[in-house]
């Protein structure tokens, strides 16, 4: 059991380091020798934890990914307060979440640029990470709606608009370089608010 909590505590490791050498070098010009150097390790060790640079790259975001979507469930399970409540407080758990990652946000986006400057579609693969999201979003609409606490919306426009807040806060922390999302969770709070019944 100990080897199996050392491989995943090294795995960490690496993917700190790696996103440090993405930092500075960008997702297409950083490679796989320069992770195993970042992280004092060779090339053959670095093989033992991933294959290449792009799985260390997917790694990390699946570990972003699942945090998200195990704080949503905590949320979600939350009996005693209301679905306009349970979206909000996900829609800014979210956020913290965000700013406590933002060197992950740079590599993901540099990662988005460089596919779309080939023939690559940066939508497809943003679309294919993010649709257990979108799905857990709107069925916490439905929820809100058959609980009386939502009005009767478009449940893909809904979820949309709520996906759109995500990404708003994606763009201020990257490519705007703000320190912390504070003007947009007042907006989040405002937003989600007239759904309410």
């Amino acid at each position: 059991m100990s080897i199996v909590v050392e491989h995943e505590k090294r795995r960490k490791e690496i993917l700190e380091k790696a996103l440090a050498v993405f930092m500075d070098d960008g997702f297409e010009d950083a490679t796989f020798q320069r992770i195993a150097d970042r992280c004092h390790i060779t090339r053959t060790t670095l093989y033992l934890y991933f294959k290449n640079k792009k799985e260390i790259f997917n790694y990390s975001i699946k570990q972003l990914l699942l945090k998200v979507e195990e704080n949503i469930n905590e949320i979600r399970a939350d009996q005693s307060i209301n679905s306009i409540e349970k979206i909000t407080r996900v829609i800014l758990d979210i956020f913290r979440l965000l700013e406590q990652n933002r060197r992950l946000l740079s590599v993901i986006l540099d990662y988005l640029l460089h596919l779309s400057k080939g023939d690559g579609n940066p939508e497809i693969r943003v679309r294919r990470r993010t649709v257990r999201l979108r799905h857990i979003l709107s069925s916490m609409v439905i929820e809100g709606i058959k609980a009386g606490d939502i009005k009767k919306v478009n449940i893909k426009t809904a979820n949309d608009f709520l996906y759109s807040l995500i990404e708003a806060a994606i763009f201020h922390l990257v490519v705007l370089k703000r320190k912390n999302l504070s003007g947009l969770k007042e907006t989040v709070v405002f937003a989600v608010k007239k759904f309410a019944v």
